[in-house]
């Protein structure tokens, strides 16, 4: 039995789970933007109505979510830009591995703060 070159398919490589990451974060950000935009569309049926949708946003369980959802666009912006160098450099596929795990880094040096400064606000420091 031939075995397959390295680098010839994912398998679970960088390459795999920055498409797979991609792809849940796309559909989280969608499925957010679509509650966002109806329960935002409610102002104007009624706004009575819209200021009880909004009063049940206010604790700590949606502020969790919060986070995620700052965590899911700032990887899939950031994973953005990494598929769009990988995609118009010349050199982008050969350097992918590296332009994924810097990816991941200023999305943890990003997140880091960021987290720690809203779920203060969240759980009230």
């Amino acid at each position: 039995m031939t075995k397959a070159p390295a680098g010839t398919l994912y398998r679970g490589r960088e390459g795999m789970w920055s498409w797979v990451a991609h792809r849940i974060t796309g559909v989280l950000i969608f499925f957010f933007l679509l509650v966002h935009v109806l329960d935002t569309a409610l102002v104007r049926v009624s706004p009575e109505a819209y200021d009880d949708i909004i009063g049940t946003y206010q604790n700590p369980v949606v502020g969790l979510g919060e986070t995620g959802l700052v965590a899911a666009v700032l990887f899939h912006a950031l994973n953005g830009l990494r598929v769009m160098a990988v995609d118009l450099w010349a050199k982008g596929t050969r350097y992918h591995r590296q332009l994924f795990y810097g990816v991941v880094g200023t999305w943890v040096l990003l997140m880091i703060p960021f987290t720690v400064r809203h779920l203060g606000n969240v759980f009230g420091e």
